[in-house]
């Protein structure tokens, strides 16, 4: 086998182990379930909310950038 042939079969096994990335529109629903949320637990995120607001000043935040600084 040619050098080029076999870095071809090499590009070829490398780039299809991407070929399927993102979730199925069907697969969603399981995705969608509370108990497969990061953040399942309401009281958790209450605790992580309270320290979040201590530490940077601010309040919300979780979605978007930014601290409490006003730099953003």
């Amino acid at each position: 086998m040619g050098t080029d042939l076999k870095l071809l079969i090499i590009l070829v096994a490398l780039l299809s182990g991407c070929a399927n990335l993102g979730v199925k529109p069907w697969e969603r629903g399981q995705f969608a379930r509370e108990d497969m949320q990061l953040e399942a637990d309401e009281m958790d995120m209450a605790i992580e909310d309270h320290i979040y607001f201590s530490k940077e000043g601010a309040s919300g935040g979780r979605t978007l950038a930014g601290g409490g600084c006003g730099c953003n």
